[in-house]
């Protein structure tokens, strides 16, 4: 397995992805989108979720395909994004047609961002207008880091961040990750260089230091989030493939998927995370039953890959309550 040229989720053939962000709110929102509408799933692993539109995804509901996906800061909030993101794609004639009537699905999961040290005096909600011009700006280039739904994280022990991946498997197949990343755990090990991901990394992707060498690494918990007492957390994501899945095989995707939160985040799935993931195929190359254990595999090394990335492309802001890595 080797990434694709953009090492994006973007490398999946028909996918765009836009971001949006107010840097004094300190939040935003990333919306995927497709040139047609596509098979989606979506498993949740976190105690404290929150979402929109997703009993939708469950393999035995009759939706067959939805137009896009929103991963977005704001808790309650950012689910608003969604709303945004459905006018516009309303605008540009997207959406399932029922009569005269025509109607975007759009599923969406949200992160708390609400106590990172932005301003959040708003008198109106900003996340309709972020959701818009997120999908307005959805392009197979996006940034990475302190960007869309990622602009605000923060992980245990340093500033979280929007992060994304890619494979191309032996048989053409491509795999890719989107993740924004704001979890209780840390995605370091103890003295914060050394990523948990380190054994999955490719060509320096995140640094280039290896796994970390000591032992011990089960150490005590600890978080300077925490400490700030800010409940700040969810890891929120979306892996895709252009393999040809049913919804039921998306969702076994998306739960393959979730070990990769496990190897890139200690302690992951916890209470306080609202720790989700979405799948979703392009329907386009046909693959066999056997060929899934590789997707699904592909799938979760890239989200562990997808969150260190997400962590090492952070930037500082004026007014942030944790460092960067760059700066640790």
């Amino acid at each position: 397995m080797i990434p694709g040229p953009r090492n994006l989720i973007t490398d999946v053939p028909g996918l765009r992805v836009g971001n949006a962000q107010d840097m004094r709110l300190k939040s935003g929102t990333t919306v995927l989108v497709a040139d047609a509408p596509f098979a989606a799933s979506v498993h949740v692993m976190g105690g404290a979720p929150g979402t929109r539109e997703t009993d939708l995804l469950a393999p035995d509901k009759s939706v067959a395909a939805v137009d896009a996906l929103v991963l977005s800061g704001g808790s309650a909030y950012g689910l608003d994004a969604c709303s945004g993101v459905t006018d516009r794609l309303r605008a540009m004639g997207r959406g399932f047609r029922v009569g005269s009537a025509l109607i975007p699905l759009v599923p969406g999961a949200i992160l708390f961002d609400l106590l990172n040290g932005g301003a959040k005096d708003w008198a109106e909600n900003p996340y309709r207008a972020l959701g818009r011009l997120a999908l307005e700006a959805a392009a197979q280039e996006f940034a990475i880091g302190s960007a869309g739904a990622g602009t605000g994280a923060l992980s245990a022990m340093l500033k979280g961040g929007l992060g994304s991946a890619s494979f191309v498997l032996e048989g053409g197949v491509t795999v890719g990750a989107l993740v924004a990343v704001n979890p209780v755990g840390s995605v370091t090990t103890p003295g914060e260089r050394h990523f948990w991901a380190a054994p999955f990394e490719i060509a320096g992707e995140f640094g280039g230091l290896g796994p970390d060498r000591a032992t011990g690494l089960c150490g005590p918990y600890a978080s300077r989030k925490a400490a700030l007492a800010t409940r700040a957390n969810t890891t929120i994501a979306i892996v895709a493939t252009d393999a040809a899945l049913t919804k039921a095989q998306c969702h076994r995707l998306s739960v393959a998927a979730h070990d990769g939160i496990a190897r890139a985040i200690v302690p992951a799935h916890t209470p306080h995370d609202g720790d989700l993931v979405f799948a979703l195929s392009t329907d386009r190359i046909s693959v066999s039953d056997l060929a899934l254990v590789e997707i699904g595999s592909a799938a979760a090394h890239c989200l562990s890959r997808a969150i260190a990335r997400a962590v090492h492309a952070a930037t500082p802001a004026p007014g942030d309550l944790l460092p960067c890595w760059s700066d640790a």
